[in-house]
């Protein structure tokens, strides 16, 4: 009897999980739909940091412009693609909104105290080169995921 009441748990956990899953991939091709009709600019520029968690947080503090539709930062070449609405946001606002996080641009330096507040892993070299090829990247942070 425990064994079956352990296996209707299971399966109940298992079909909420999933249709969760569902409900979020339609409201991303919902999103995408949309950003269809609109005009992007598309945009890559360097990005000094180091690992999955400098990812997460570039890319969230890119994301959080409004007009923003794709943020893609590459950890080996140290460089964000983005694409956005030209007529709701430029580029100076996303390199002033990826500062404010802690993370030198190409056009703006890290906010010093927000840098600080970083992780280790996170605190970057500030002579590090940015947009790199990518062909000898350096160690790397895979392990530093969130």
């Amino acid at each position: 009897m425990k064994k079956v009441i352990l296996s209707l748990a299971v399966i109940a956990v298992l079909g909420l999980v999933s249709c969760k899953n569902e409900t979020k991939r339609e409201a991303e091709s919902t999103q995408t739909e949309m950003a269809g009709d609109v005009a992007l600019t598309e945009l890559s520029f360097g990005v000094r940091g180091n690992c999955g968690m400098c990812k997460n947080t570039i890319e969230k503090a890119v994301n959080a412009v409004e007009g923003v539709a794709k943020a893609d930062w590459d950890v080996n070449k140290k460089k964000i693609d983005v694409a956005f609405d030209g007529s709701k946001t430029d580029a100076m606002a996303i390199h002033k909104a990826i500062a404010a996080s802690g993370y030198d641009t190409e056009k703006v330096a890290g906010s010093e105290e927000a840098y600080k507040n970083l992780p280790g892993c996170c605190q970057y070299d500030h002579a590090m080169e940015m947009n790199q090829s990518g062909e000898n990247a350096a160690e790397s942070h895979d392990e530093h995921h969130m």
